[in-house]
């Protein structure tokens, strides 16, 4: 198995965990030197949280890096990442975030390409049927956070 499909398994774990708590199946790791510094997952659910992605979750349990840790991280995450948590992966310049899919939903891959960000798509099925099967169990729930954003666009 590569590091990046163990470091996926890992955030996929945080993914189940939202979803037993009630919440988006999203989870991420930031891992620096192959070891995972901090793990997180979708908490706007369940502490009604406008900014809890998966990705601002593990930044935050994470702690206050400097820069030179940023510069050794990757940020893998299940779902591709949105312009919130993008903005986040290029203000602390973490220079790689490996996505488990992002035929579900598109996020703001481009913007972290043209910021010199690695993206590495891994197209694991198992992320994607997570993800897919909440929004059809779920459709009120993911309906309501996609209208929070104004975004109207369907789940592929």
């Amino acid at each position: 198995m590569t590091d990046d499909n163990y470091f996926m398994n890992e955030a996929i774990k945080e993914a189940e965990k939202s979803l037993s708590e009630g919440g988006l199946p999203i989870g991420a790791v930031l891992v620096k030197d192959d070891k995972i510094i901090s793990r997180g997952h979708n908490r706007l659910i369940q502490n009604n949280s406008v900014v809890l992605h998966a990705e601002m979750d593990a930044l935050e349990n994470a702690g206050r890096l400097n820069y030179e840790d940023y510069i050794k991280c990757t940020l893998y995450t299940t779902l591709s990442p949105c312009p919130m948590c993008s903005g986040a992966v290029i203000l602390y310049n973490i220079p790689r975030v490996v996505i488990g899919e992002n035929t579900t939903l598109l996020g703001a891959e481009n913007f972290l390409e043209c910021n010199n960000v690695e993206v590495v798509v891994l197209n694991d099925i198992r992320c994607r049927d997570l993800f897919l099967k909440f929004t059809c169990n779920n459709s009120e729930i993911w309906d309501e956070e996609l209208a929070k954003v104004g975004n109207t666009t369907e789940v592929k």
